[in-house]
Formats: structure tokens, sequence, C-alpha cells
């Protein structure tokens, strides 16, 4: 592992993290060049080709068109996220042929009964993998703060998967008509993650504080924690989007708007607290990212570089843990679960299979 950027042979993604770096071809190799900075002398780590999956850019690094050329004919996409983890833009491989796909999708997309199963299906899956996670996580059975958020995710889950079409599609999904079966559907969504992020703090090692959820920017560790892995998380879904060929633009649950990958946010939903949370969870309670491993600026936290390095280690960790999948039964690792519930998706949209199945956690 080097010092500047986060790589190993089983992890398949290349992260590159350190402002001023380039990254050319030579051969069947990439070769990432680090410049000198003040005692420390210039870096250059080689890497084959075949052995990449994908490529995470952070910040001001170079990569020259032949290395794009090749990894875009290979079908290996380039992300581009801010110094702090903003995502910025995805450069993938051309677009699926498969029109019908995507005729299916858009079809679904207008019809108020087919839209609200797949909406339900996310909103069902989150509120059941949140449970799962504060079950998991919680250090003590008795704490009465995370037993009733338990009991409150079991509530809005059960009357989530209730929740049936009334035959109209909201002008906005995201801000519903109140009284409505979207609106409905997102109170049960909202009351349930409401009283999973009122608990989350209680799953932390003593002296980390958790406010509550905040964003844009994140104004203390542990929401700039949150914040990073939903980033990354958003990326992997992304590229299975367009693996599988469907649109990434046109949602279910999350509102159809320019510029915004609403189907990859709608498939992520599920993920979210067995993925994300998970892992900052992890890299809290174990000790493996600590205080000193921020940086404040205007209020606004985010990973110093060493930090960064850290989370990205266990991230990647992650998304090689293997799990029995619920539907098919045989295990497979998250970062294949996440193509597998793309396609999943994909099976419903082209009416293979009855409805679309989240991935429910045990």
């Amino acid at each position: 592992m080097g010092e500047t950027e986060v790589w190993s042979e089983e992890m398949g993604t290349l992260y590159l993290t350190t402002p001023g770096s380039t990254l050319t071809k030579n051969g069947e190799a990439l070769k990432v060049y680090v410049p000198a900075e003040g005692e420390t002398p210039e870096r250059k780590v080689t890497i084959p080709l075949h052995k990449i999956t994908q490529v995470v850019v952070l910040g001001n690094i170079t990569i020259t068109t032949p290395v794009l050329w090749t990894l875009l004919e290979r079908d290996v996409g380039v992300t581009y996220l801010t110094g702090p983890g903003r995502f910025m833009g995805h450069l993938g491989p051309a677009l699926s042929r498969n029109g019908q796909l995507r005729l299916a999708q858009h079809q679904a997309h207008h019809d108020p009964t087919r839209r609200m199963e797949m909406a339900r299906a996310c909103v069902v899956g989150k509120l059941h993998n949140m449970r799962v996670l504060l079950m998991r996580f919680a250090r003590k059975e008795d704490n009465p703060v995370i037993q009733e958020a338990v009991e409150s995710l079991a509530r809005s889950k059960k009357e989530a998967a209730e929740v049936t079409p009334d035959g109209t599609l909201p002008a906005d999904p995201e801000h519903p008509q109140a009284g409505s079966t979207w609106g409905t559907l997102l109170g049960y969504e909202g009351s349930g993650s409401a009283a999973y992020f009122k608990s989350f703090g209680a799953l932390l090692r003593e002296g980390w504080v958790f406010p509550g959820r905040n964003r844009r920017p994140p104004t203390d560790p542990v929401n700039a924690l949150l914040s990073f892995a939903y980033t990354l998380l958003h990326n992997q879904m992304l590229s299975a989007v367009q693996t599988v060929g469907l649109d990434p633009y046109v949602g279910f649950l999350h509102g159809t708007q320019y510029g915004k990958p609403a189907m990859s946010l709608d498939l992520m939903e599920e993920m979210r607290p067995v993925l994300a949370d998970s892992v900052v969870l992890t890299v809290i309670n174990k000790q493996i990212i600590k205080p000193d491993d921020f940086e404040e600026e205007l209020g606004a936290y985010r990973l110093n570089d060493k930090g960064r390095r850290s989370f990205l280690e266990q991230w990647e960790a992650r998304l090689e843990t293997e799990l029995q999948h619920p539907v098919f039964s045989y295990k497979v690792t998250y970062r294949r679960a996440l193509e597998m519930q793309a396609r999943l998706a994909a099976r419903w949209l082209l009416g293979e299979i009855p409805a679309y199945p989240p991935l429910l956690v045990r």
C-alpha cells in the first residue's frame, strides 16, 4: 500500500488521493507519478492494468488522454470527487445497447402503480436494514434509545409495506401533497430515519458525539464520515446501474431532475446502513479513525489525507466482505451484490420477475 494512493491487488479500485499526481500509461500498466514536495522525494508506482476495475480521483490530479482511452476501452469507469469527497462526475464506457430496458424503465416511471411499487421496495429495504444495523451494533441490549428506535423502525417498515398506489403521480415525488399515498410512504421513511439517526450516537465509542444528521457541509466529524461514505456508495451504485444498462437519471423514489442520478440514488437507499453506516461505525469504534484524522475550516469538517486513506482501506474491505444473497441463496461480495440488485431491478422492469426484491440483510 503506497503512502499517496490507496490500492492493493485485492481491491480492484485505484484511489488517487495526492494533489499534483499524474496518472500515465506504460504498456499494459499504469504509472502514478507523485512529484517531490519539501523533504518528501518524488515517487512512482506501477499498477498492472488488468487488475484495475475502477479509478476514483480525489482532488487536483491529472490523468492523461491515453489512460482515459484505455480505461474506457476496458469498461473501467473513472469517478471524480473533490478533495473533501463531494461527487463531481463519472466518466464511463459507451451507453449500453439495451434500448428495450431503458424503454421499459421510462414506461414504468410514468406508470403510477409501478412507480409506487419500486419506491415502496426501496423504502422497505432501507428501513429493514437500518433496524438490523441498530441491533447488530448495540452495545447494550437494554439501551432504551436504541430499543425505541428498533421498535419504531419495525412499525415504519410494516406500514410502508402496506402503502398502495392511488393511481396518481405527484408533481414532485420528494415533496408530495400531504395525505397522498406518496406523502404517506415518505412519511414512514422520514419517521423511521429520524428514529434511526436519533439513536445512532448511542452506537459510537465513548468520546464521539453525533448531534444528528447534517450535510453540505458536514459540521462535525461523524457527519463528515457519513457524507464521505454515502458519496463512495453512490459512486459504486452508479457504476452498477450503468453496467446493467439502466438509465441512471430516471428513478422512482427520487424525483427526476436535470443532472440528478435518481435511479442510482433509489437503489443505494437499502445499502446505506449495511455498507456506508456500517463502515463509519467500524472505523470509529475500532479506533481506525481518530479525532486528529480530521480538518476543520469555517465550521466544516473533512478527513485529512491520513484519515481518508484509512477510511478508503476499510471501505474496500467492506465491499469485499461476503454475504449470502437472500434471493439467490449463495455467497457474494457486497460489491457484487450492488450489481445484482441493479440486475434484479432490470428484470422487474422487463417483466421477468413480479416485483423488485430489495436486499434485506439478517
